[in-house]
């Protein structure tokens, strides 16, 4: 006789089945976003891909402070974090079309700028993230003061 509790399918189901529907109408509607940022700055065959880094820098920077607002200021209902954080913030930021970028940059004969493209991105949403996070701190340490 095993010492397993066995649970059954719909309790799990309950439980996961909000957050996976949160995240997909959040991915969905993230992805979106992003698309109509491609359709109003359409990105020329072998040119550089700004559209898409600020794509990413923005989203990273609304991450930062989301974070913080939804960690240190706001009591979120459970299913925010998953449905703006992983969803709408997971679909409007994008790695596939970074790396999609990245190899029409190398395919169209610009290696240089892929890699310059490849490590500005790094760099542009790490910055972006925790310039956010910490700006959005000093903001609230000084509205409680």
């Amino acid at each position: 006789m095993g010492l397993r509790v066995p649970v059954r399918r719909g309790a799990r189901w309950r439980g996961q089945g909000p957050v996976l529907v949160v995240v997909a109408l959040g991915g969905g509607t993230g992805a979106a976003a992003r698309y109509g940022a491609s359709l109003l700055w359409p990105t020329a065959s072998g040119a550089f891909p700004w559209t898409t880094l600020l794509v990413n820098a923005v989203g990273c920077a609304v991450i930062g402070v989301f974070m913080v607002v939804i960690s240190d200021v706001w009591a979120a209902h459970r299913l925010v974090r998953p449905f703006f954080g992983t969803g709408v913030l997971g679909g409007f930021t994008t790695f596939s079309t970074y790396v999609v970028d990245t190899r029409h940059l190398i395919e169209d004969g610009h290696p240089a700028a892929a890699l310059g493209y490849l490590a500005l991105t790094v760099c542009a949403a790490l910055a972006a993230v925790w310039t956010a996070a910490h700006l959005t701190r000093r903001v609230i340490e000084w509205r409680s003061r």
